[in-house]
């Protein structure tokens, strides 16, 4: 075999053998995951919420066992029609994403308060129905040395 022949095969070989490496090498960055609202709700729950002249507050509370940061919520103003069978031309429902300041702790939590600027619509003909659900976090979970 030439030399020439012996090298590209030695460098396909290095190649391949580079390629099941990096495949089968765990890697860190893999560990984020979409979870389910009920595994959610097992980690991070929305409790004692309260609007008032758009103005939303509450308190996020951690269940799991790791520090939770980064913890974002939905806040969704619905708005409901007096008269659903004849709605009005423009909905006036608005969403909006407020991620939390601090960190949480297991087994804490975390006010919050969320005062939307421009303030929601004022409209007659119905009126708002405001949800606030957990869209998203990260769990600080500690590697083994």
């Amino acid at each position: 075999m030439s030399q020439e022949k012996c090298r590209h095969w030695r460098t396909i070989t290095a190649a391949l053998f580079t390629g099941i490496v990096v495949l089968a090498a765990p890697y860190a960055g893999w560990a984020q995951k979409i979870a389910s609202p009920e595994s959610i709700r097992g980690i991070l729950t929305v409790e004692k919420v309260s609007v008032s002249d758009g103005r939303v507050s509450g308190e996020v509370r951690s269940r799991g066992p790791y520090v939770v940061r980064d913890a974002q919520l939905l806040i969704r103003y619905i708005w409901l029609w007096d008269d659903e069978r004849n709605p009005g031309k423009n909905d006036p429902s608005t969403s909006t994403y407020y991620t939390l300041p601090s960190e949480i702790r297991p087994g804490g939590s975390e006010p919050f308060i969320f005062i939307p600027s421009p303030p929601p619509a004022q409209v007659t003909g119905g009126r708002y129905e405001v949800s606030v659900t957990v869209a998203g976090f990260t769990e600080v979970i500690p590697q083994p040395n």
